[in-house]
């Protein structure tokens, strides 16, 4: 796993090795439990990812962690350099990603504490770089089912596992931030039916599904977002407590999700490991030869190995 690599599908019958990246949220600056860690910085022609690659092993599963606001919680959610992180992870080799987040919740029954393993996004960003592809080679992914079923299956069994009972489903809208919802619109988003709101996971999920990177999301609820008459005015303060105990939880799902998991990659059932087989749709002779160089890492294996 270093700078060099082409990781991913290499258009053969060969199976890839299963390598778990980790993205840690709020809370989540560190990976406990990796053994034969190295810290590395790999460079990417998206510009600068939010910090080093934590990479080592878990009972022998490669396991390549970033910590998505660098230590010290440095970067705002808008501050984020979502295309350089999804770059570097994949130039890592990771084949599934986890992303560890911390959110509000629009249910009574999806309490402060509780992981939810979404499947569903609604995209309310507005500031930020959301793909790959564009002007001189235009591609478009489906994201009709944007979180890998398989690797959410095994976190469900990982978090039953641990003890920790996950909220199975749900949809996870992500706003821009960084100023928490105005009571209008946590009425709003609840009235729709969506689950649980956040600031990160989106482009993250669309750009996970252009690098053709399995995804999946554990939204860990730390508030009730200001709709709930008891809890109308959400907190810095009110949420670290609860979110530092999620952390600690999390840690332990991440380390029986390795333990357990296949160590040879599975194809997924609905593509996400090749998303890219019928996105492109630029002619050849008109594509833009430096933005294929840009990306030889999330689309190497459709553009013959750039």
């Amino acid at each position: 796993m270093d700078g060099g690599a082409k990781p991913g599908h290499d258009g053969g019958e060969q199976v890839a090795k299963s390598v778990l990246g980790v993205i840690g949220g709020s809370g989540i600056y560190d990976l406990p439990g990796l053994s034969n860690v190295r810290e590395q910085r790999i460079k990417s022609p998206w510009g600068e990812p939010s910090g080093p690659l934590r990479i080592g092993d878990i009972d022998g599963l490669p396991v390549v962690f970033l910590s998505r606001h660098d230590q010290g919680h440095r970067l705002s959610p808008s501050d984020i350099n979502y295309r350089a992180n999804i770059d570097t992870l994949k130039r890592a080799g990771v084949t599934d990603l986890v992303s560890l987040s911390a959110c509000g919740s629009f249910r009574e029954d999806v309490p402060p504490g509780t992981f939810v393993l979404v499947d569903q996004f609604v995209d309310r960003t507005h500031k930020r770089e959301s793909s790959f592809f564009g002007r001189g080679l235009v591609a478009h992914v489906s994201l009709a089912h944007p979180v890998s079923p398989n690797l959410r299956a095994h976190l469900r069994d990982a978090a039953i596992a641990e003890g920790i009972t996950p909220h199975w489903g749900g949809t996870y809208i992500c706003m821009e931030g960084p100023q928490f919802s105005t009571y209008a619109e946590s009425m709003t988003y609840k009235q729709l039916g969506y689950s649980v709101i956040g600031m990160t996971n989106m482009p993250e999920a669309k750009l996970a599904r252009e690098a053709e990177i399995c995804y999946a999301t554990v939204a860990m609820v730390t508030d009730f977002d200001c709709w709930h008459p008891d809890h109308d005015a959400v907190t810095v303060q009110d949420i670290i407590k609860v979110l530092l105990a999620n952390a600690e939880k999390a840690k332990h799902l991440v380390a029986r999700l390795a333990r357990e998991f296949p160590r040879e990659h599975e194809p997924c059932p609905i593509g996400s490991d090749r998303a890219l087989d019928t996105a492109l749709i630029t002619a050849p002779e008109a594509r833009d030869p430096e933005l294929i160089k840009k990306l030889d890492a999330v689309a190497g294996r459709v553009l013959g190995g750039v």
